[in-house]
């Protein structure tokens, strides 16, 4: 069984990864016109630890770099990720 620290990179990885594609794939639908990724899946996933994919996929792709809710309530996920990883060290 993989140790605590292992499934936690494994889960960091796999979780921005999925960001990137989420983004990569929200790009290419709204080029097209078509059904886009929901804003509040995509905060979801940056919840769940994809914030670092996230801010990759805007700077990569130049995408959802003008909406101004989305990025506020991004700095304010990156922010609490901050603030709990510093209180979780800490202890």
């Amino acid at each position: 069984m993989p140790e605590t620290s292992q499934l936690i990179l494994i889960w960091a990885a796999a979780i921005n990864l999925a960001a990137v594609v989420f983004m990569a794939w929200d790009k290419r639908a709204a080029r097209k016109r078509r059904r886009r990724v929901p804003e509040r899946r995509l905060l979801w996933i940056a919840i769940l630890g994809g914030t670092p994919g996230i801010f990759a996929a805007i700077h990569g792709f130049s995408h959802k770099t003008r909406k101004q809710p989305f990025r506020r309530y991004l700095f304010m996920i990156l922010a609490a990720q901050i603030i709990a990883a510093g209180l979780w060290l800490a202890r």
